[in-house]
């Protein structure tokens, strides 16, 4: 009997129906019996994982259609997950998690879903966390190789946990080294200031542990012990991003501001409430399906991101095992950081500029780019908004073709691509650092192209 519908017998008047005829389904009973008609007639495989069943819906769908060895489809993905699932619930298992979803594989749409789906299995739990808008959200925790299957059917490629366990929300246990090079910066640069980095986590007896990020950086965690907040791991960050700047200040800097940077960016702001990064064995929506990869020290120096992919860790995995197995042991302490940025306050270095969705701090200086201030210290313009990439680009290709004089001028680094954070989704922003452009070559601002807004669909709605 469909859930709704009336009694159905014949002769006997039904909810809603008139005597002598079958009682008509209700709608909600007729959209119950759709769905489930639907997700019969989905094609799917059932994966047995441990106890658990998996259902793995569309599992030929195409998720890399430029794979190495040809397309690498949905089951492909998640088949990969699971065996590599003790590395990669080291790094994401037992903590929150915000799905980033690529329903349509890494070359479609993505969105970042905070809220747990409704549709998720019984045995998948949650916890619930505040961010600084001051909203909350039940967020999803994996706990075991079938939970991270099943993040996979929902297109997830990349794993984004938050550096805290579910059962001790306002402590993170890990510290976030990112290393994210400016434009033109060379792979060997990046390397040799995740060396530096090793040193300067020693130097205060902290220990890091090597990955690639599987796009165009190195991530170095540090596990540490449950006993600092938000802030004050942030500010360690920021300690140690000031130091590695100060050993090797050709190769690497603290800067925010991107007119401001050079070389390799250590980004401590990873380090604030609400911020997430691909962890372990995480995927990411490259054409070749690139793995951010667990490395060991000795294997940084000749190390190349792209020998990790879908379809070779998992034979890595399987010969050496985790070069990170050993990081839960590993947990240390961040008094030596936060000494050392007492010593930096003391020199006169405050605090460093937050994400704009932060409440400012006491001691951080202004919250405006060097740009916008009154006397800006480089001269940029802005090309171009758009809610995809791709867009801003040929908006960017368009500017380039109407001044060819000036465009020779312009190095890697000064063509800023900032992928800015919208409700849901990312959008993006190009400027233009003409510092290198002859001035009386240097073309004036122009009306964005194209102009896209993020906010006007909020505002209409009120």
């Amino acid at each position: 009997m469909v859930a709704g519908a009336g009694r159905g017998r014949k002769g006997r008047r039904g909810a809603g129906g008139a005597r002598g005829a079958e009682a008509p389904a209700t709608p909600s009973g007729l959209f119950h019996l759709a769905r489930i008609l639907a997700r019969m007639a989905t094609p799917h495989v059932d994966l047995q994982v441990g106890e658990r069943t998996v259902r793995v819906t569309n599992p030929d769908k195409v998720y890399f259609p430029d794979a190495a060895g040809g397309p690498a489809t949905k089951l492909e993905v998640v088949r990969y997950y699971l065996s590599v699932a003790d590395g990669a619930l080291r790094g994401a298992g037992g903590r929150p998690m915000a799905l980033k979803r690529y329903p349509d594989g890494a070359k479609g749409d993505w969105f970042f879903q905070k809220r747990a789906p409704a549709s998720k299995p019984d045995w998948v739990r949650t916890v619930e966390l505040s961010f600084p808008s001051g909203r909350t959200a039940h967020e999803v925790v994996v706990d075991d190789p079938a939970g991270l299957a099943w993040v996979a059917t929902l297109g997830c490629l990349d794993l984004n946990p938050h550096p805290v366990r579910a059962d001790d929300l306002d402590h993170p246990d890990e510290l976030r080294v990112d290393l994210d090079p400016v434009p033109g910066i060379a792979w060997p640069q990046i390397r040799q200031v995740a060396l530096v980095v090793r040193e300067a986590l020693a130097d205060v007896g902290l220990v890091g542990w090597p990955k690639t990020s599987g796009s165009r950086g190195i991530h170095v965690n540090v596990r540490i012990e449950r006993r600092w907040t938000f802030a004050e791991v942030r500010r360690a960050a920021l300690a140690l991003a000031r130091d590695v700047e100060r050993r090797a200040p050709e190769l690497a800097t603290s800067k925010w501001w991107k007119e401001e940077r050079h070389g390799v960016f250590i980004d401590y702001n990873q380090n604030a409430k609400d911020r997430t990064v691909a962890s372990a064995y995480s995927i990411r929506p490259l054409p070749d399906a690139r793995v951010s990869t667990p490395l060991t020290w000795e294997e940084v120096p000749e190390v190349e991101p792209a020998e990790f992919t879908l379809r070779t860790v998992p034979e890595r995995f399987a010969r050496i095992g985790d070069p990170h197995a050993g990081i839960d042991e590993a947990a240390g302490s961040l008094d030596g950081l936060l000494d050392l940025s007492a010593r930096h306050e003391l020199e006169g270095l405050g605090d460093a500029p937050w994400p704009p969705q932060y409440a400012k701090t006491l001691d951080e200086p202004p919250r405006v780019q060097p740009s916008k201030r009154r006397m800006p210290t480089k001269p940029l313009i802005e090309i171009a908004r758009a809610a995809a990439r791709d867009d801003a680009l040929a908006g960017l290709e368009r500017w380039r073709a109407r001044h060819p004089d000036a465009w020779p001028y312009l190095q890697p680094a000064d063509v800023l691509v900032d992928a800015m954070r919208g409700r849901y989704t990312t959008w993006t922003r190009i400027r233009v650092n003409l510092e290198h452009v002859p001035p009386e070559l240097r073309p004036e601002q122009e009306p964005l192209d194209p102009d896209y807004d993020p906010w006007a669909e909020v505002r209409e709605r009120g």
